[in-house]
């Protein structure tokens, strides 16, 4: 648990409404490399999902034209299906692949796993960070229920790496994401609340209008576990970059 959420201490995130999307990706891929540049064995987290697609894509340019090093960095990811291996087109894993570790040189990538002894495995994964030495910088997506990796509403801001079971309107949301006829599995390994609050900074991106009122409910408070992303306001160095149409709604 976080230093700010022991003490219940509400801090105001650092908020930046940009023009557009690929502006805010342009935005993201500068504060991930910065930081990465900035650190001598940097430790990130991140994200999947359709968001950082294009700010993985200003990544592997970066690093493909040399203005990038991740030669010496540690990545963790927030989460996996579960009863998905590596080698599933849908899984986790092979959407980094895809879209990042394929195109650059990382020191070390962390998936959280999807087969396995769930207990296990999640206590592995929350040792691994630990070893790490924490998370230096996390990215985080937000969900249209306000969900952050797979917290859906109702996790306790308290939750370690652990299974939970998905919403009905989290598989919806996700059901292009795979094969025709295939569903999505009902239930995933997530980072917890808890343990995304220990990263030593945070970047929550958002844009579209299909996230305007779970980033308004995040930003206007108070903390409240129907919004799980409400949490971040118990952090004290959250960084929120969105576009116009996902700020719609902030006051």
């Amino acid at each position: 648990m976080s230093l700010a959420e022991r003490d219940g201490v509400v801090s105001r995130p650092r908020l930046r409404v940009l023009d557009d999307a690929d502006t805010v990706a342009t935005a993201a891929a500068m504060m991930i490399a910065g930081h990465v540049a900035g650190s001598g064995r940097p430790v990130i987290g991140l994200a999947t999902g359709r968001t950082p697609l294009a700010i993985y894509a200003r990544l592997v340019a970066a690093a493909r034209d040399r203005r990038a090093d991740f030669s010496r960095t540690t990545s963790f990811n927030l989460d996996e299906y579960r009863g998905l291996g590596p080698e599933h087109t849908a899984s986790f894993a092979a959407y980094m692949r895809r879209n990042l570790f394929d195109h650059v040189a990382m020191g070390e990538t962390h998936m959280p796993a999807g087969l396995g002894n769930a207990e296990a495995e999640a206590s592995s994964y929350e040792a691994a960070i630990a070893r790490a030495g924490g998370i230096g910088l996390q990215l985080l997506g937000i969900g249209r229920n306000g969900h952050i990796a797979f917290n859906e509403p109702g996790a306790r801001f308290d939750s370690r790496t652990r299974v939970v079971r998905l919403a009905e309107e989290t598989r919806a949301a996700n059901a292009p994401d795979f094969p025709e006829g295939e569903a999505v599995p009902g239930e995933a390994m997530t980072m917890g609340i808890g343990t995304i609050l220990e990263a030593r900074r945070i970047l929550l991106v958002a844009t579209g209008a299909a996230k305007r009122a779970a980033l308004a409910r995040a930003v206007a408070g108070p903390p409240d576990a129907t919004c799980p992303a409400s949490a971040l306001l118990l952090h004290p160095h959250v960084t929120i970059l969105c576009d116009r149409e996902a700020a719609a709604d902030l006051g």
